[in-house]
């Protein structure tokens, strides 16, 4: 699996949010209009996201429907797991004292972060 691009993830995350099929025309509705995008645009992420092997498509006369072969879930551990490594050398420690130091973290997310690790230690 390779990275995507931030438009293309755009496009992943109405895709996953949708029930399938997807058309461009719902890519448009969702964010393509907000972006400035013309359908072309989209048309073109989308065939990029084929090329990739995250969609496949089908044609039904003049439309074409979109699948997600990639599954959300999947992507988001492949993601995070290269995060990790390239930013924290695979430590939880180092991005949880990186987070607590940039108060990027409240007291309530700690609260849970200590609950999560009790309930792991049971």
């Amino acid at each position: 699996m390779k990275r995507l691009p931030e438009t293309e993830f755009e496009i992943m995350k109405v895709v996953w949010a949708s029930n399938p099929p997807v058309t461009t025309a719902m890519i448009m509705g969702a964010i393509g209009e907000e972006k400035g995008w013309k359908i072309q645009t989209v048309v073109s992420l989308m065939q990029r996201l084929i090329e990739r092997g995250f969609l496949r498509s089908e044609k039904e006369g003049k439309e074409r429907f979109y699948y997600p072969i990639v599954k959300k879930d999947d992507y988001l551990n492949f993601e995070t797991a290269h995060f990790m490594k390239l930013y924290h050398k695979n430590s939880v420690m180092n991005l949880v004292n990186t987070l607590y130091k940039s108060d990027n973290i409240s007291d309530e997310e700690l609260d849970s972060l200590l609950q999560w690790v009790k309930e792991r230690e049971e």
